[in-house]
């Protein structure tokens, strides 16, 4: 018997049939998520796109993914599927009193559908090692923009002492942990000037640690004026000689910088920078989101190459913001989503150099945001006073990081009803109750 005959027996072919219908039977993947629009622009994808995970990697990108093939199956229709989005500036050393007061990341990122964001230079080199213990007991991805003073963002005054901005420790500290530091940070230095206290002390230093290793900085700078043989340490100066192609400006539409002329146009200086490949992330925080400067700049397409929160510990309450807040006053502004989408999955991703970040690319690691947009009547705080209103709202339901649901609130899109349950489920086993 050849093997097509042997192959045509009835026993064979039923065989074949039967492991057949098995493999169709077996899910291949450990979660699908169906019906959902995807909006991954990595990959240039905007439309309704099923995806499949498989051991805490996307295993599959289809139009039409079989229900089957799910150990779980959740249905997104009607959602927005995105990458798990990346907060470029936050403050989450929140173990440190001393330091800027921080957040928990996990509480308030996953939330948001923020699987990845980056310490916006809270800790420094010599502090590094103990807000590693946070990175590492984290459920979600923290990485470090570190600070250039070596004990970090210390309400003692580190920031404003050039004898602690230690360049080569700041460098091996970075050297040694390639995967956790993306950069390094310089904020809040002014006042007096003097031999040894030098007007760009901070950001020459950050530089340079930045040139040391290849990374960028995220620089929050403040301008101010002449101080007796001192020259005005200008915004200009600032973006088109001291950052280099690939440095952040962090905080871009504070008040402080003069991204508007004084006749309400877009200084020419911002464009010219860009053009230098200088990058702008928008830090809102506080105090940097002032609508009188920030509407004007996005009405004339000045919309950051970032969209950060730079949460720390008052900013939930005092502005209410967490990332999904800060898109939404985008979209409210008119900002079309997907151009939301880009500056919080892929632009970020390029920025901080981690190219396998913000995109749901076969192979990559299962970070994603199941997002909505919420019709109604919303407001949206200014800093320093002020609001704007908006009928929109965009709104985290579900949060995977590396494949696991983190975050499914408020829908509970995988939680049954208590009582479709199944009976032989651990749920109703009587472990807990009393018996007196």
């Amino acid at each position: 018997m050849n093997r097509r005959e042997f192959l045509s027996t009835p026993l064979v072919t039923a065989a074949m049939t039967a492991s057949s219908a098995l493999a169709q039977q077996t899910p291949r993947y450990d979660t699908v998520l169906k019906g959902g629009h995807v909006i991954d622009l990595a990959n240039r994808i905007n439309q309704r796109t099923d995806i499949a995970v498989l051991d805490g990697k996307i295993a599959r990108v289809d139009r039409n993914i079989p229900a089957s093939e799910g150990k779980t199956t959740v249905n997104v229709s009607g959602y927005y599927v995105t990458p798990g989005l990346i907060d470029l500036h936050i403050c989450c050393y929140y173990t440190r009193l001393d330091l800027t007061p921080s957040v928990i990341a996990d509480h308030h990122c996953l939330p948001s559908g923020v699987t990845t964001c980056c310490d916006g230079g809270t800790a420094g080199a010599e502090s590094f090692e103990d807000f590693k213990k946070i990175i590492d007991r984290s459920k979600m991805r923290i990485l470090s923009f570190l600070n250039i003073a070596a004990p970090g963002a210390q309400a003692s005054g580190a920031e404003q002492d050039p004898s602690q901005f230690k360049v080569q420790l700041a460098a091996d500290t970075a050297k040694k942990y390639r995967s956790l530091i993306v950069g390094f940070k310089t904020g809040h230095y002014g006042g007096t000037f003097s031999d040894t206290r030098l007007p760009w002390a901070s950001v020459d230093a950050v530089v340079e640690a930045g040139r040391l290793t290849g990374l960028p900085v995220l620089a929050d700078f403040t301008p101010l004026p002449a101080q007796g043989k001192f020259p005005a340490r200008t915004y200009r100066e600032f973006l088109l000689e001291k950052m280099r192609a690939g440095d952040i400006v962090t905080h871009c539409l504070a008040d402080r910088y003069a991204f508007l002329t004084e006749g309400g146009k877009l200084n020419p200086d911002v464009t010219n920078a860009r053009a230098r490949g200088v990058k702008f992330d928008l830090g809102h925080a506080a105090g940097s989101f002032k609508l009188r400067l920030v509407v004007p700049a996005v009405q004339q397409g000045f919309i950051p190459d970032s969209i950060s929160a730079d949460l720390f510990s008052d900013t939930p309450y005092t502005v209410g913001i967490n990332l999904t807040n800060v898109m939404s006053k985008f979209l409210c502004l008119g900002v079309p989503l997907v151009d939301i989408i880009q500056r919080t999955t892929v632009n970020p991703a390029q920025m901080i150099h981690r190219p396998e970040l913000g995109k749901l690319s076969v192979g990559s690691t299962a970070d994603i945001a199941v997002l909505e947009i919420v019709k109604g009547k919303f407001a949206y705080l200014g800093s320093g006073g002020g609001k704007i209103e908006g009928n929109q709202k965009l709104q985290c339901v579900m949060t995977m990081f590396g494949g696991k649901i983190l975050y499914d609130h408020p829908y509970g899109l995988t939680v049954p009803l208590w009582q479709d349950i199944p009976k032989d489920s651990r749920y109703w086993a009587d472990t807990t109750r009393q018996k007196f």
